[in-house]
This record gives C-alpha cells, sequence and structure tokens, in this order.
C-alpha cells in the first residue's frame, strides 16, 4: 500500500535531528551579520547557479541525459540596490583552474571596494556529511562570532577570507538550512524562468538543403533574464529576508 506521508515524515526527521545545533549556527551568522551591518558594512550576496543545456534548449532527451551535455555556471551577485556593477561570469562547470577561481573573487572584491567601499559579502554554505555522535557547536556560546572557512565552497569560484578582508571587506556563509535569508535564491528563479518561457524568441533556425540546425543567443537570452530581476525586486526579496531575520533573531535567542 502507498503510504503518502513517508516525504513529510522524512523532512521532520532530517530537520529535527541537528536542530538545536543548526539554530546555534544561524544565530551565530545574524548576529555577525548584524555586528558588521552597524560598522557600515553593505551586504552583498554572491552566489551561483547551473543552467544545464537542456534548460536553454528544452530538449526533452538531453535532460534525460543531462550527464552527457554541458553545463553552464552563472556566478554574479546582488545586495538590496540591485546586481552589483560587475561583469557576472556564465562559466562552463570544472573547467577553470584554481588560479583562475581566485582571481575572479579577487575581482569581485575590487568592484565592491569602488562602488560600495566596506562589504559583507554572504554565500551559502552548502550541505555537508556530518559523522554520527560527532559534536557539532554544542560546546560554543550563540553570542561568538562563527569562523569562517578557509575556502567557501562553490563549484566555479574560490572565495577566500583572507582575500576579502585584504579588500575591506568581510565574508560569511548562510547556514543551509535557512534558504529564506538567501534572497538571491529569488534572482535565479526569475532567471530560469525568464529562459524557459523566451528561449524561442532567442532561437535562430536555418534551413539547408540537406539538413537544419537552430542557434540560440545563449549570452542575450542571459543578459535579459538578468535584467528582469530588477532593483525594485531585488529589495523586495532583500527586505523578505530582513524580516526573516528578525523573526529567527527573536525566536533563538
Amino acid at each position: 500500500m502507498q503510504r503518502f506521508a513517508n516525504p513529510l515524515l522524512r523532512h521532520i526527521i532530517h530537520r529535527g535531528r541537528f536542530d538545536a545545533a543548526s539554530q546555534t549556527r544561524c544565530l551565530q551568522y545574524l548576529k555577525a551579520l548584524r555586528a558588521l551591518q552597524l560598522k557600515g558594512f553593505n551586504t552583498v550576496f554572491l552566489g551561483e547557479t547551473d543552467i544545464p543545456e537542456s534548460l536553454v534548449t528544452g530538449d526533452k532527451k538531453a535532460e534525460e541525459d543531462s550527464l552527457s551535455w554541458p553545463v553552464w555556471t552563472l556566478v554574479h551577485a546582488g545586495s538590496s540596490q540591485g546586481w552589483v556593477p560587475w561583469r557576472y561570469r556564465l562559466l562552463l562547470r570544472d573547467e577553470l583552474s584554481i588560479d583562475w577561481q581566485e582571481a575572479i573573487f579577487q575581482e569581485l572584491c575590487d568592484s565592491l571596494t569602488l562602488s560600495y567601499g566596506k562589504c559583507v559579502i554572504v554565500t551559502r554554505e552548502k550541505r555537508q556529511p556530518i559523522p554520527v555522535g560527532t559534536k557539532e557547536l554544542k560546546d560554543q556560546e550563540p553570542g561568538t562570532q562563527p569562523s569562517a572557512p578557509p575556502v567557501t565552497y562553490m563549484s566555479s569560484i574560490k572565495c577566500c577570507p583572507e582575500i576579502a578582508r585584504a579588500n575591506g571587506h568581510e565574508l560569511l556563509a548562510v547556514p543551509s538550512s535557512y534558504s529564506y535569508l538567501y534572497p538571491l535564491d529569488v534572482a535565479w528563479s526569475s532567471l530560469k524562468w525568464f529562459i524557459i518561457n523566451n528561449r524561442q524568441g532567442f532561437a535562430l533556425r536555418s534551413f539547408e538543403r540537406t539538413y537544419s540546425y537552430r542557434c540560440i543567443l545563449l549570452s542575450d537570452l542571459i543578459v535579459k533574464g538578468i535584467e528582469k530581476m530588477t532593483p525594485s525586486k531585488w529589495k523586495i526579496a532583500t527586505n523578505k529576508a530582513k524580516r526573516w531575520e528578525n523573526y529567527y533573531l527573536d525566536t533563538f535567542s
């Protein structure tokens, strides 16, 4: 007999096991973020999203056989003022050397310094397996600032706290369980919906005697999709994240 409650129960069990440690990490992140904001740091959200070729072409066969098709990764950053004035990157996944990955983050830091001054660069923490029996954050005080990892885990660029600090910035990571604190997800959803609904308008077809082919203007499609996430939409998304921040601060404190 089919059991419809199983997915819901799995979700509850997964969240409940390390709930106290997750709340502690969230509270540490929020207090560190607020402390930096009080010191005059501007908040900038940095992230990446994968754009499979099947999403661009709409080819269902390509979607089923996605492992053999290239995947593009878009790297960009935004704030309550909109997308940051930085030349975003559209990269083929896993084709950058480590040196170039660090160079991209350095370029972003330089651009933020010129445009906004000192910033707190917020990335998204990736889930990592926790060994059974491991003490995660039980012995840490909720008010202490979380220690920044040597590298923030992103597939396309390498984000180092040392590079950020050398340019007058700070680097923080949103705990993976609290996606509402990361408004960049709203921007990625907006971009992908635009791609799905408008890819035909950016496609050129050519019919020859023996074959036909279709060319998709990927760069133009991405540019227009990014422009759809306007500064006013960014403002709405960041304000929503701030309401969640206030809620978690009140709840976990």
